[in-house]
């Protein structure tokens, strides 16, 4: 298939949401070219999401996305992206879901094979992630009201001077809040390095579900 193309992913459950964290970590973990979003005053915003893919072009794996969120790139005629994201650290269960997602999407990765579960309970997802039985996070997201929904999430990302973006669909069942009821732990970690871990909000200021369903990624970018 080529890199051109729509590429499709199935997921039984994506989970995420955003905290606060210092800017001046946020500007040291994104490309100069890209200004990270701030919530308040020298406090910008950490995404973390977790995926539990079903179906793929390399088959099921599950991966945890750590990304700073920027300021979208609004292109005419094209629908305004939920969010915006420079991803730094990218984890995933399998090898083979590392190589394509490095050639295709140029996205960073901690290159060992993580445990990553997902315990799903009434109102309350948590996922665990570890690495050879050592903690690597725990991030616990809540429930609010289901609707079919279609988002649009645009990813930013560099590799060898070159610069990518590219347009990413969800399309599932899905829930947003702010009731601030989830929570995050980080713990010392090469995928953590980078953040100073006291000073990321344990709460998160946004928290998102989606059920069963389907993400679609747009042809990739150069600009």
């Amino acid at each position: 298939m080529s890199p051109n193309e729509y590429t499709y992913y199935r997921y039984r459950v994506c989970v995420g949401a955003y905290f606060e964290m210092p800017t001046a970590d946020a500007r040291n973990l994104i490309p100069n070219h890209l200004e990270p979003l701030e919530v308040l005053h020298e406090r910008s915003i950490l995404a973390v999401t977790a995926f539990d893919f079903t179906e793929s072009l390399v088959g099921p794996y599950q991966e945890v996305v750590l990304a700073v969120v920027v300021p979208p790139m609004v292109q005419p005629g094209k629908p305004l992206p939920k969010a915006a994201f420079s991803p730094f650290m990218v984890g995933t269960s399998t090898e083979a879901s590392r190589e394509h997602a490095r050639e295709r999407w140029h996205l960073p990765h901690y290159m060992r094979n993580l445990d990553i579960s997902f315990d799903e309970t009434p109102g309350e997802v948590s996922v665990h992630v570890q690495d050879a039985g050592s903690p690597v996070l725990d991030l616990t997201v809540t429930d609010f009201e289901f609707e079919e929904t279609r988002n649009v999430y645009s990813c930013f990302t560099v590799d060898d001077g070159h610069r990518f973006k590219v347009n990413i669909y969800m399309e599932a069942p899905h829930t947003e809040h702010e009731e601030e009821r989830g929570s995050v732990q980080l713990y010392e970690h090469p995928i953590t390095a980078g953040l100073s871990i006291a000073e990321v909000n344990a709460y998160p200021f946004r928290e998102e579900w989606y059920r069963a369903g389907l993400q679609t990624f747009e042809r990739l970018e150069s600009f």
